[in-house]
């Protein structure tokens, strides 16, 4: 596969990957797995461990270095991660020097301070310019604009396409577009708009390496764009007031597009799957894993409304292949156009 100059951004200059195209940090389906095979097809991955242990943290990242010696990076959420978790999550990360940090929701300048006093890259992904904007001066390297069509945890309203020309201009470093983006021709578009890459994260949820159970997987291929759900009722486990979109299913029946201000003190623990003697629970932020047993339908079916674009399970491999040649037989198209 060649590599089309004009996808060689900044953002690949730093990180160190070939084409600009980040793998989200996908809590629980980013595993390592998942992240080697990103990295060897020359995207660039990122580890999921969001809440996780140190120990976990560390197994991961060892494991991510015996498949690939790429970099990669560790997902964590700062804001939305009980603060003494957070700081034994964050000395694990340092001490085991790893290269970049990605970190979502409200942005803790003291973490971002934290990480590059050692030496890390920071990106930070936010919904927001403003945040965009706390986030550069906090000293982060580069911003993730994620748009209201994203699949997950959504920290915005404002759909992609509007959202990231708006960082762009806004702050001086470079910005990777999030939340709809999962072909080439996304991904010109973003360049289009000023962006230096896209981040990725339901095309990646359905492969083969990622750690979402098959009934995940078969229910984003069988979706399309008009199955999602934006909504904060899956609440059980993160702060209120924090929306997800999800595809919709059983467990969403009546509920519909709301952001009514769930809160997890007010839902019932119903349980209904169990993860190696952990209780999951009917509304939870979990989602189903290959690690899970139970009525696993019912959990959180995290996707965006890209979903649509995603038609089978597929290598990670070939996820990035897909992209990278169809974008660059756009480029081809668009620069033959007179």
């Amino acid at each position: 596969m060649t590599t089309n100059c004009a996808m060689f951004t900044a953002v690949c200059e730093l990180l160190g990957c070939r084409y600009p195209i980040l793998q989200a940090g996908m809590g629980g389906v980013a595993r390592a797995e998942l992240v080697a095979a990103v990295a060897e097809a020359g995207a660039f991955g990122c580890l999921g461990m969001v809440r996780e242990s140190p120990e976990m943290i560390r197994h991961q990242v060892q494991q991510v270095r015996t498949m690939t010696d790429r970099p990669f990076a560790v997902n964590l959420i700062p804001a939305a991660t009980d603060p003494h978790l957070f700081a034994s999550e964050l000395d694990e990360c340092l001490r085991l020097c790893v290269p970049t940090l990605i970190y979502f929701w409200d942005v803790v300048p003291d973490a971002i301070r934290r990480a590059k006093d050692a030496g890390c890259n920071v990106l930070h992904q936010v919904g927001s310019v403003e945040q965009a904007l706390l986030a550069e001066q906090s000293g982060a390297d580069a911003i993730i604009a994620q748009g209201v069509e994203a699949g997950g945890h959504v920290h915005g309203g404002v759909s992609s396409l509007v959202l990231l020309p708006l960082v762009v201009d806004a702050v001086s470093i470079p910005v990777v577009g999030s939340g709809g983006f999962a072909g080439g021709r996304s991904l010109v578009a973003s360049l289009a708009l000023g962006g230096q890459g896209i981040h990725c994260g339901t095309a990646f949820l359905a492969t083969t390496e990622s750690f979402a159970h098959d009934v995940h997987k078969q229910t984003v291929v069988d979706a399309d764009s008009t199955d999602t759900i934006h909504t904060d009722a899956f609440a059980i486990n993160w702060p209120p007031h924090s929306p997800v979109r999800v595809l919709k299913s059983e467990a969403t029946t009546g509920i519909g597009d709301n952001l009514f201000g769930h809160s997890a003190a007010d839902i019932p623990r119903r349980q209904i799957a169990e993860e190696e003697g952990r209780p999951i629970y009917l509304m939870s932020t979990d989602s189903p894993l290959k690690s899970m047993t139970g009525d696993l339908h019912k959990l959180a079916m995290y996707a965006g409304q890209v979903t649509g674009q995603v038609n089978e399970v597929a290598t990670a491999g070939e996820v990035v292949e897909r992209i990278v040649s169809e974008a660059e037989a756009t480029i081809l198209r668009l620069t033959s156009i007179r």
